[in-house]
C-alpha cells in the first residue's frame, strides 16, 4: 500500500512540474493584469473625477438623440454605439463609440448633458483596455474570436490541475495541525525554503486560485458557459439564454425595414423612464451591433453596490415597447451566481477587503512560478549526484 501510493506521488509530481513548468509564465502574465485591474474602476474614477461631474442647471437635461446629434454635429466623432445616463442632474453623460472599419475603437467621452459640449477623453481608459486584451486575450489578434481565448481557458485548467496534485503533496502527516498547513518555516534556507514558500503560501492561495479559475474558464470556453447556465437557471431561462436572436415581433409587427434607416435612442430611453421612473441611479443604453431595432439597457439601482447587480430591459427603438425585462431582484440564487460572475471572478463580491484579498494572491502567482522553477532544478541537480558516476564503477556492477 505505502509503495503504491509512492508510486502514486511520483506520478503527480511528475505532472504537476511538467505542468508549471509549461505555464509557469503565462500564468504570471494572466494573474499580474488581473491585479493590475483589481481596482480599476476606484482608479479610472479618480484620474477623471474632473470630467465626470458638471453644475446641475434648472433647464432639462437633452433627450439622448438630441445630444448625439449635437455632438455629431460640432466635431467629427465616430459612430455612437451607446450611451450612460444618470438620474443625477451633476452627473456628466458618457459616450462610447462603435469600432471602425480596421476594427480599432475610439476613445469614450464625456459629456455635458445639458448642452453636449464635450468635457473631455477619461485618462485611463487606453490603459486598461489593453491590459484586459492581455489578461483575457493574451494580446492575440482576434479578440474573443481569436486563439487567446481558448490559450488562456486551457491555462486555467492546467491551473486546477497544478491546484489539486500540489494539494495531495504537501498533505502532512499531521493533517490536523493548523501550523503544519498555514505557517513557513522562515528558519530555512535553500531548497527547503523554497519548498516552504510554495507549499505554505499555496495552501493560503489555494480557495482564491480555484474560485478564479472556475469563474474564468466561463470567459473562454461556451461548453463551460453553457453548462454553467444549464445548471444554475430555471429551464425556460436555461433556453431562452441559449438561442440565437432573433427579429422582435414588434419590429416586423411595425413592417418596418431592419435597415432602412438608423435607429435613435429616444423611444426606448421613454419607455425606460416611464417604467423604471427615479429608481435608478444610471442606465446604458446600447444600440444594436447588427441590423436590429432592439436597444439593450442595463440599469443599475440606487442601492446596488455590485457592478453586476443589474436589471436589463430591451426595448424596440422603432415602437418603444418592452421585449424583455431581466430584473436582478426575480432571479434565482443560481441566476444571481450567474449574473455575479465577474464580481466573484476578482473578489468584489466580498467588497473592496475581497478585490484586496484576490489582488494579493494575483500578485503572489510569480513567487509559486520562480519557487517552482527553483525545486525542479535542485531535484535535477540532487538526481544527477545520486548516480554513480562510470568512471568509479567496478567490474560487475
Amino acid at each position: 500500500m505505502r509503495e503504491s501510493w509512492r508510486a502514486i506521488k511520483a506520478a503527480l509530481l511528475h505532472v504537476h512540474s511538467i505542468a508549471g513548468l509549461v505555464l509557469a509564465l503565462l500564468l504570471a502574465v494572466i494573474a499580474l493584469t488581473g491585479a493590475i485591474m483589481s481596482f480599476e474602476d476606484e482608479i479610472v474614477d479618480h484620474l477623471n473625477a474632473g470630467i465626470m461631474q458638471v453644475a446641475p442647471r434648472q433647464a432639462p437635461a437633452l433627450m439622448p438623440d438630441e445630444l448625439v446629434a449635437r455632438l455629431t454635429a460640432a466635431q467629427d466623432v465616430g459612430k455612437i454605439s451607446a450611451v450612460t445616463l444618470a438620474s443625477d442632474p451633476s452627473a456628466a453623460v458618457h459616450v462610447r463609440f462603435a469600432r471602425d472599419e480596421r476594427g480599432a475603437r475610439p476613445s469614450s467621452l464625456y459629456v455635458d448633458p445639458y448642452d453636449a459640449r464635450v468635457l473631455g477623453t477619461p485618462d485611463g481608459e487606453e490603459f486598461f483596455a489593453t491590459v484586459r486584451k492581455l489578461h483575457r486575450w493574451l494580446l492575440i489578434p482576434g479578440d474573443a474570436k481569436g486563439w487567446g481565448r481558448q490559450i488562456t481557458g486551457v491555462a486555467a485548467l492546467g491551473l486546477i490541475v497544478m491546484l489539486i496534485s500540489g494539494l495531495v503533496l504537501r498533505w502532512p502527516r499531521r493533517a490536523g495541525s493548523v501550523k503544519m498547513w498555514l505557517k513557513p518555516n522562515l528558519g530555512l534556507s535553500g531548497r527547503g525554503l523554497h519548498r516552504s514558500l510554495h507549499a505554505v503560501i499555496g495552501t493560503w492561495v489555494l480557495p482564491v486560485y480555484l474560485v478564479m479559475t472556475f469563474t474564468g474558464l466561463w470567459y473562454s470556453f461556451d461548453w463551460y458557459k453553457d453548462g454553467v447556465v444549464w445548471l444554475l437557471s430555471r429551464p425556460q431561462i436555461a433556453a431562452a439564454k441559449m438561442q440565437p436572436k432573433m427579429p422582435t415581433k414588434a419590429s416586423r409587427a411595425a413592417g418596418v425595414s431592419e435597415t432602412a434607416q438608423p435607429i435613435g435612442f429616444d423611444r426606448a430611453w421613454a419607455a425606460f423612464l416611464h417604467e423604471e421612473g427615479g429608481r435608478f441611479s444610471k442606465a446604458l443604453l446600447t444600440l444594436p451591433a447588427g441590423p436590429g431595432t432592439v436597444i439593450r439597457i442595463r440599469s443599475w439601482g440606487k442601492d446596488s453596490t455590485l457592478d453586476t447587480t443589474r436589471d436589463e430591459f430591451r426595448v424596440d427603438a422603432i415602437t418603444g415597447q418592452f421585449v424583455s425585462a431581466e430584473r436582478y431582484s426575480d432571479k434565482t440564487l443560481g441566476e444571481k451566481t450567474i449574473a455575479n460572475v465577474l464580481d466573484i471572478h476578482r473578489g468584489a463580491f466580498l467588497g473592496w477587503p475581497g478585490k484586496l484579498a484576490f489582488m494579493l494572491a494575483a500578485v503572489l502567482m510569480p513567487l509559486f512560478a520562480v519557487t517552482g522553477v527553483l525545486l525542479y532544478l535542485s531535484r535535477r541537480k540532487l538526481r544527477r549526484l545520486a548516480q554513480p558516476r562510470l568512471g568509479r564503477l567496478v567490474p560487475g556492477e
